[in-house]
């Protein structure tokens, strides 16, 4: 008799053999795609999320650009002889600069003119030149602070208690940016024809205030010659601020102390309702 084949453990055999040889590619493919993974990306990242990273590209947000202008000129130099000849004859030579606690920053200079022909009237002038320089600082570039005074410089102006028949105009060839505005002002004196032109340039606004006359019976002087002679100072007094930076300007602003703001240079320096007061000043001369 012939007993049957023992095959009893040769299938267990293979399907360990079987399971094992699967088992390799399985992890031959878990490897690869360990081995993969993209190191120089993680790298990278890591250097971008650093501490120093992130301080670096936070200063470079967060940089202001210097001022262009450094320094201011004599107030009372900024206009020439036969300008102030033409402007205020009899008082030419009488500037008188105003006070100010940091002349690098702020400064003006005021004149005034009585002609007086005796029973006939007399004609009166008054002139004043104020400069303000803004540091580039915390709040932001010097250019851009002076502009935003220049802004409320010319609002000052037209919006003065009392003023009649105002007129704004831009002023072109002055400044990187300029406005005149013109009105009339009734007093007791006689009948003031007021004339303000307000300009920036780079990080410094230029206030000029001019006003006549005629009093006594004397005729109102012509608000269109009175104009066009403001124009023609402001354009000086600008170039006079671009002469006195000639190196180029600053390299670096001054501290935030120094620097005028806004609301603390509208108060030290003059402002086109407290410097053209035509009142006071012929009042004085008369």
């Amino acid at each position: 008799m012939h007993r049957p084949v023992q095959r009893v453990g040769r299938a267990p055999r293979l399907t360990r053999i079987l399971v094992s040889a699967a088992a390799v590619p399985v992890m031959l493919v878990a490897a690869g795609c360990s081995s993969d993974s993209g190191s120089g990306d993680d790298a990278k990242k890591s250097a971008d999320s650093s501490p120093d990273a992130k301080a670096s590209a936070s200063a470079s947000a967060n940089a202001v650009k210097p001022a262009a202008y450094a320094t201011l000129p004599d107030p009372c130099s900024v206009l020439s002889k036969k300008t102030l000849g033409e402007m205020v004859p009899k008082g030419s030579k009488s500037g008188k600069e105003g006070k100010s606690d940091d002349v690098a920053t702020r400064g003006n200079c005021y004149w005034s003119s009585l002609d007086n022909n005796g029973v006939k009237g007399s004609q009166f002038r008054w002139l004043n030149v104020a400069l303000l320089r803004f540091d580039s600082d915390s709040r932001g570039e010097g250019g851009r602070l002076a502009h935003n005074y220049f802004e409320k410089q010319v609002t000052g102006a037209q919006s003065v208690a009392g003023a009649k028949n105002t007129k704004s105009q831009p002023v072109s060839g002055t400044g990187d940016e300029a406005t005149a505005v013109s009105y009339d002002l009734k007093k007791k004196e006689g009948s003031f024809k007021q004339q303000t032109i307000v300009t920036r340039v780079e990080n410094v606004v230029v206030t000029l205030d001019y006003n006549g006359a005629g009093l006594a019976g004397e005729k109102t002087p012509n608000p269109a010659d009175l104009l066009k002679a403001a124009e023609k100072a402001a354009k000086e007094a600008v170039a006079a601020v671009s002469a006195a930076n000639q190196d180029g300007g600053s390299t670096a602003s001054s501290s935030p102390s120094k620097s005028a703001s806004p609301s603390t240079s509208a108060s030290k320096s003059a402002s086109p309702s407290k410097s053209a007061s035509p009142s006071k000043s012929a009042t004085k001369k008369s």
